[in-house]
């Protein structure tokens, strides 16, 4: 059963869907709100900084709208030889980015905030996950791409999908960070925060 048992709301400041199908897994209520912010880097700011920032901006914005709540924020960025790795968008662009990984490892910075306005909660952490590549052929690419779809998956690959068996190695402290939300840094939060977390 659901812990209706909290007397905050719990908020996900997040319009992706695999954020929220992760965060059911928790088996609480909450709510979504899909915080509007400028994604853009400045030019001093490292890929880190950014995705840290981002979450931060994330839950801060949710915060304003609803105030007595607790908020998640979060965001993931994959950075491959120093560059900021996108969302592909288009099988084109899956397949070129997937083939640029071929035998090289990604680094995905997935970071949370966690905050709550009226109560003063603040909460950040962020969980990198090393992902390493086997080498791939131009076949098993584009069999990949049109079987899993992963246009909107920065690294054009889902773990949790068939995409795992792209992969020579994943080295990380929280296996659901590479799908976008790190389970255990969020449950330890929410049971700071009060939250009866299973």
């Amino acid at each position: 059963m659901p812990d209706k048992s909290h007397k905050r709301t719990l908020i996900l400041a997040s319009s992706s869907p695999y954020r929220k199908l992760l965060l059911e897994r928790l088996r609480l209520p909450f709510d979504i709100f899909s915080p509007s912010i400028d994604e853009s880097a400045s030019a001093s700011e490292t890929p880190l900084g950014l995705v840290e920032r981002l979450a931060l901006e994330k839950s801060l914005c949710a915060a304003q709208r609803f105030p007595s709540a607790v908020i998640i924020g979060s965001d993931q960025l994959a950075v491959c030889q120093g560059e900021i790795i996108g969302k592909p968008g288009t099988v084109s662009k899956a397949c070129e980015q997937l083939a640029a990984f071929s035998g090289q490892c990604v680094v995905f910075h997935t970071a949370v905030s966690i905050c709550c306005e009226d109560s003063g909660l603040r909460y950040a952490q962020t969980v990198d996950t090393e992902v390493c590549f086997r080498q791939l052929s131009r076949l098993e690419i584009e069999r990949y791409v049109a079987l899993d779809r992963p246009l909107d998956c920065a690294g054009s690959f889902k773990s949790e999908a068939a995409g795992i068996s792209l992969l020579e190695s994943m080295n990380s402290s929280d296996p659901t960070a590479i799908v976008g939300l790190p389970l255990i840094t969020v449950s330890k939060a929410l049971r700071k925060a009060g939250f009866n977390v299973p």
